[in-house]
């Protein structure tokens, strides 16, 4: 019998096995190697792909742990799946739209830090525009995709998609997305106007297939309801989440003699088109009409009057989709999840007491 780890030792007139650590053949996980060095799945993969981005402590300690597992280099790597274009796509419905610029800086930042690039899609909400930055991933010309719509496009390919959805989110169980409390966001919005005196509140809702939108109209209904007020249909106008679509939304409810003091819209563009059109027909804000947005984008609070609004935590929206991204990558048993952030109220100009209703 040879004198490897594999010899078997004597006890108690019992054959029992020397450690198992070293059995050659053992094919481990990548989540076993990381456990044992007490380090992250991420880590273990930059150590031994990127090992100039680990502090020299971090990847000497890796790398006794692989030797002491009895891996070489080119097993592990195969149970890392490096064969990787180390490219991910990002696709959004409009570049034009400023809100995803921060999102889009926050995947850029934890792509960068962890050796990958991102290629921006945009899809103008296109499905044969998004089936088609899928197919790159199905023919391994990119790793993943994070979308920022509520669709997830096809991919044809064997396990767990590698897809994470930020800023909208998906039913679907097995897709991880990261977005904030939309309901709870918007609530907040419309309870602050109440507090103000506020009870004609009018609403331009986003485009209604976006659960995003769903749940922004969930919340300034809800928040009518806690105040005991009426929720009328004829203060309710669509719109797409354009500055045209706000200042459309405005004129229509202008032209139907609808009256209202205050007016709580999906998103910060329609709130600016809202703001120009209600000027345009010689209503101050805030003095005649209050105005609440959604987003915080940055030409909010640069506008005249500032803009009340939500404030999503954009930069941190993209940077937790990336990061759940490469943790899926680097071991597609990771189970999917949801991560709920939170959105503030952020209160400037546009806002402030009812003075009498307008009609």
């Amino acid at each position: 019998m040879s004198a490897d780890g594999s010899r078997r030792k004597r006890q108690g007139g019992k054959s029992i096995p020397a450690s198992t650590e070293a059995a050659p053949g053992r094919v481990r996980t990548v989540k076993e190697i990381a456990a044992a060095a007490n380090v992250s799945v991420a880590t273990v993969s930059r150590a031994l792909q990127r090992p100039e981005v680990v502090s020299e402590a971090t990847r000497l300690h890796i790398q006794e742990v692989v030797k002491r597992l009895g891996y070489t280099p080119n097993a592990l790597a195969r149970n890392l799946r490096t064969a990787r274009t180390r490219l991910i796509i990002a696709l959004l419905p409009d570049i034009a739209n400023p809100f995803f610029s921060q999102v889009i800086r926050g995947i850029e930042q934890v792509a960068h830090e962890n050796g990958y690039s991102v290629l921006l899609g945009e899809t103008q909400s296109s499905l044969v525009r998004e089936q088609a930055y899928a197919d790159m991933v199905a023919a391994r010309q990119a790793d993943g995709i994070i979308t920022m719509s509520h669709r997830v496009p096809a991919i044809p390919i064997q396990g767990r998609l590698p897809v994470v959805n930020a800023c909208e989110y998906v039913k679907d169980q097995q897709i991880s997305s990261v977005y904030v409390d939309n309901v709870a966001g918007a609530r907040a919005a419309v309870d602050y106007l109440v507090t103000l005196g506020h009870r004609d509140i009018a609403f331009i809702a986003g485009p209604p297939t976006s659960p995003i939108c769903i749940d922004r109209e969930q919340g300034y209904r809800l928040a009518l309801e806690a105040a005991r007020l009426p929720c009328n249909p004829a203060l309710a106008a669509l719109g797409d989440f354009s500055i045209e679509a706000g200042e459309r939304a405005i004129e229509l409810l202008l032209a139907q003699g609808q009256s209202f003091s205050a007016v709580f819209c999906s998103n910060d563009e329609m709130a600016i088109g809202a703001m120009r059109a209600l000027a345009s027909h010689g209503l101050r804000v805030p003095h005649d009409v209050s105005v609440v947005g959604f987003d915080d984008i940055r030409f909010s609070r640069y506008m005249t009057p500032s803009l009340t609004t939500v404030a999503q935590p954009k930069n941190a929206l993209g940077r937790e989709a990336m990061s759940m991204l490469i943790e899926l990558l680097n071991d597609a048993e990771v189970p999917p999840r949801k991560r709920v952030l939170s959105a503030d109220l952020v209160v400037r100009g546009s806002t402030a007491p009812c003075q009498a209703r307008r009609g």
